[in-house]
């Protein structure tokens, strides 16, 4: 043993009885040294007589966090419950819901849930296992033991609203976990609700009769708390906007540039990362909703962030087309037809009505999240987005979509726009080496544009194959250009296009995947990766039948072993999804 290791050695019993100088007299150090260890070491002594030889170390109870997260907010939340909980009392461990079976809650006693609705009122794809395990008739039964609670992330004017949400906490009581607070069945404009339900939740007698030692969570391996979020987004320059789609088409397809040079690191992005994005209400719809309710405009009106005209404030605060549960109350229309918006129930009437009675029965204007369609390495400084305009008829009137409509058509070079970054969970590119499959029909290409740009300024090896379709393809085929210029420089192994409206028989991207099954079957046998980016209930649901399909016949294995296959596929992140 060298002597510096001796003088450490002796550091055990020095701690519980301390000697007037913790150092043997050879040690080798100096005497700055020597009395700068004994004052160091001297504090320990006296920190660990102070607890006592038995006193055992603070810790917080234990608590477990999971969430079922398509974009990443209820990812971020049970992230946010997890520091919150330490100040309480507790030690959180997070995951997502499909880390877990049902039968791994039996010895949890504390147990927090934030789940996501995604489609047409299913579980997000890391909850699926979970959810479909939770509902099966073979479920374990739970102890009364297991106190829990459910926030739910969805959108009121979808019918399905929070139904996965709303099904894990009935089936959690059923099998006899204890509800300690109502679900929370959060709107878009989440905040409020969300910051409610945690309140009640540590607040409950389970909780906070429960809890240990409040700690402050550590942080220093943590990322800083960002100055760009979706509160506070960095204002940014609109560099381009130009039409994809050709004259005539089912659907205007627009390119949208934004600059984001001066906004640090919180504008830092990887492909497959979305963009959020600040709309402002068409000036024309406000004018028609300050002309139904009889008001100019000019009238005062109280907001959560100070007093505002009535005007400016629906021009940027207020969504001015979806009809809420609390819209009908507020103004008193809880028998309107469910197929309705806000300017309809203005001009039927509203019984007394003032602006500050209109302005409480709107929803929270939201942003919006979009695909990005860039890399960085090929648009250093900038993000590119590839946004279709909605426009849909309602009751006999031609309807648009906030945000797509103010990119489309209202936004030009030299406009600024409110954005902040949205990073992905689970959607960046693969290894470079590994073969890559991307299935994404009309906008749901924006993210594989990205993939691609980022794999061919890296020179990367791994092979790539581009399913990618829509109506026609003289009017619908995006980026067309660069596509073929993949294709024929090598970058693109494999191209498949399908137009639906091109030949008598309707094609889509499913079924080429079925006609290619031996192809599809052997690129996923040598390692490829499957992303899909779209439509979830339509698209996304039939491309991932196909994906069975072909697994299954392919191989000649049953179903059963070809959903065991796909499922192997999601765990080991090999089949991806960026659904809406």
């Amino acid at each position: 043993m060298t002597k510096p290791d001796k003088a450490l050695a002796t550091l055990a019993t020095a701690l519980s009885d301390p000697p007037q100088s913790f150092l043997p007299a050879d040690a080798p150090f100096d005497d700055a040294q020597r009395m700068f260890l004994d004052g160091m070491l001297a504090g320990l002594a006296a920190a660990a007589n102070a607890q006592g030889p038995d006193a055992p170390a603070a810790k917080g109870t234990a608590l477990r966090v999971l969430f079922g997260s398509q974009t990443g907010t209820a990812e971020a939340l049970s992230k946010d419950l997890r520091k919150f909980s330490a100040t309480k009392g507790f030690d959180a461990v997070v995951s997502e819901l499909d880390a877990v079976a049902p039968a791994d809650l039996v010895g949890v006693n504390h147990l927090l849930i934030v789940a996501a609705t995604t489609g047409e009122g299913e579980p997000c794809d890391n909850a699926k296992r979970f959810h479909t395990a939770l509902l099966a008739d073979d479920a374990p039964d739970l102890p009364a033991t297991l106190h829990y609670s459910v926030c739910g992330l969805g959108d009121v004017s979808y019918p399905a609203f929070n139904q996965s949400a709303q099904e894990i906490d009935e089936r959690l009581a059923a099998l006899g976990a204890t509800r300690v607070r109502e679900p929370a069945l959060c709107d878009v404009a989440y905040e409020d609700d969300y910051a409610a339900w945690k309140t009640d939740v540590f607040a409950s007698s389970a909780f906070a009769d429960a809890a240990g030692a409040a700690t402050a969570l550590e942080t220093a391996s943590e990322d800083p708390e960002p100055t760009f979020t979706k509160a506070r987004p960095f204002t940014a320059t609109v560099l381009d906007v130009r039409r994809l789609s050709g004259t005539g088409a089912g659907k205007v397809v627009n390119h949208v540039e934004i600059a984001l040079v001066g906004g640090g690191p919180d504008l830092d992005y990887r492909a497959g990362d979305a963009l959020g994005l600040w709309p402002v209400n068409d000036p024309a719809e406000v004018s028609e909703i300050l002309a139904a309710a009889g008001f100019t405009g000019a009238e005062a009106v109280s907001l959560k962030s100070g007093p505002s005209k009535l005007r400016t404030a629906l021009m940027s605060r207020f969504d001015l087309v979806t009809v809420t549960p609390t819209t009908r109350q507020a103004w008193a229309a809880e028998d309107a037809p469910a197929e309705i918006h806000v300017i309809d129930l203005l001009r039927a009437g509203v019984p007394e009505l003032s602006p500050q009675v209109l302005v409480d029965g709107l929803r929270p204007l939201q942003s919006r999240l979009y695909s990005i369609s860039s890399s960085p390495e090929a648009h250093p400084g900038e993000v590119h987005l590839t946004v279709g305009e909605l426009r849909y008829d309602l009751n006999g009137t031609e309807r648009k979509g906030c945000a797509s409509s103010f990119l489309g058509g209202r936004v030009q070079p030299g406009s600024t726009v409110g954005v902040f970054v949205q990073r992905a969970a689970h959607f960046h590119p693969p290894s470079e080496d590994r073969p890559l499959i991307m299935i994404g029909p009309g906008t749901g290409i924006a993210p594989f544009r990205a993939f691609l740009e980022e794999r061919a300024a890296r020179s990367a090896s791994g092979d790539n194959w581009l399913f990618f379709g829509d109506r026609t393809e003289a009017r619908d085929y995006l980026y067309r250009e660069q596509v073929e210029g993949w294709r024929d420089s090598g970058m693109l192994t494999r191209l498949s296009l399908a137009w639906s409206r091109d030949g008598m028989a309707k094609v889509y991207v499913q079924d080429l995947i079925q006609r290619d099954a031996a192809e599809f079957f052997a690129w996923l046998e040598r390692g490829a990766a499957i992303y899909v980016c779209g439509d979830a209930s339509r698209m996304a649901a039939d491309v991932d039948r196909a994906i069975h399909e072909v697994v299954a016949q392919t191989s000649g294995m049953s179903e059963d072993a070809a959903a065991d296959y796909v499922d192997a596929l999601v765990r080991d992140h090999r089949y991806r999804r960026d659904v809406y």
